[in-house]
């Protein structure tokens, strides 16, 4: 059996992590969401680390880059996406620095975001 590549999904839109892992699901990836910064960590923390992760970068409490500071910190070999409508090039700049490969703009287009995820992957 194939293994599949693990994806998980921060963003404090529910909504959207519902809709977001249905629709990968369904292509053939494993996902799981969490709705926080904290939340993500702790995820990484029990289980095994994801091959990638969609980071929202604007969420209530600790965002985004926090996230991006502690998997450079704690030196988790994840690769990330930055999924945002708040993308700019400060933003931008900041999350490469930190270590995302790539930025998706909110609302997403599903075939956009699945040549970004396998592009990643495939690196």
């Amino acid at each position: 059996m194939e293994l599949k590549e693990n994806i998980l999904i921060v963003d404090d839109d529910i909504d959207l992590c519902t809709l977001l892992s249905e629709e990968l699901i369904e292509i053939g990836y494993e996902t799981d969401f969490v709705t926080s910064a904290d939340d993500a960590i702790i995820y990484m923390q029990k289980n095994n680390v994801p091959e990638l992760i969609l980071l929202d970068l604007k969420m209530p409490g600790k965002d985004g880059f926090f996230v991006m500071e502690k998997i450079k910190e704690l030196r988790l070999p994840t690769k990330i996406i930055v999924l945002t409508a708040y993308a700019d090039i400060k933003s931008a700049m900041e999350s490469t620095k930190l270590g995302a490969v790539d930025f998706v703009s909110k609302p997403y287009d599903l075939d956009e975001l699945l040549i970004s995820i396998r592009k990643v992957l495939n690196k």
